[in-house]
């Protein structure tokens, strides 16, 4: 099946899970508010128990849910999404590697370097040595510009399955 797990579970019977018109929501819809205070909020130090409490579940009931519906931990979610702003910024920007440690949420530059090197496969300065730089980009088309910020793996589905190319 195509649907998340989080579809098949029942759906929450409490103050707020449900629709103005009686109608139970799946609990995925939740899971996606979490997500989404992620997406708009990463750089901010977000914990569990804040996501939990947007999703309206416990921190260890959302904790699981999360990761059935999405295939990684709500932790490792936030900083994947810190490391592919890292990444963009690397790309389209002449900051330092510590300023945009910072900008992103993390406070430790050895560890964004080694999260940074585990996912990427290189260490910041190496992948930003990749790129064309940023003051070279001023100089391109927009479009162009646009093209070389988007992120490397994105996906726009909430399975979490890789997007087309």
């Amino acid at each position: 099946s195509c649907i998340p797990p989080a579809f098949h579970a029942p759906p929450p019977i409490r103050a707020g899970g449900w629709q103005d018109g009686g109608v139970p929501l799946p609990p995925a819809r939740y899971l996606v508010r979490a997500k989404d205070l992620v997406d708009r909020r990463y750089a901010e130090p977000l914990t569990v128990a804040q996501l939990a409490e947007a999703a309206r579940l416990s921190p260890a009931h959302f904790s699981r849910e999360f990761r059935a519906a999405f295939g990684e931990p709500p932790h490792r979610y936030l900083l994947r999404r810190r490391l592919e702003r890292a990444a963009a910024m690397l790309r389209t920007t002449d900051r330092k590697v510590a300023d945009i440690c910072m900008m992103v949420g993390l406070t430790s530059v050895g560890s964004f370097t080694t999260s940074f090197t585990r996912m990427y496969g290189c260490s910041p300065t190496a992948y930003r040595a990749q790129f064309p730089a940023a003051s070279a980009l001023s100089q391109l088309p927009w479009c162009v510009q646009r093209r070389v910020g988007l992120p490397q793996h994105r996906t726009f589905r909430e399975d979490g399955a890789a997007a087309g190319p």
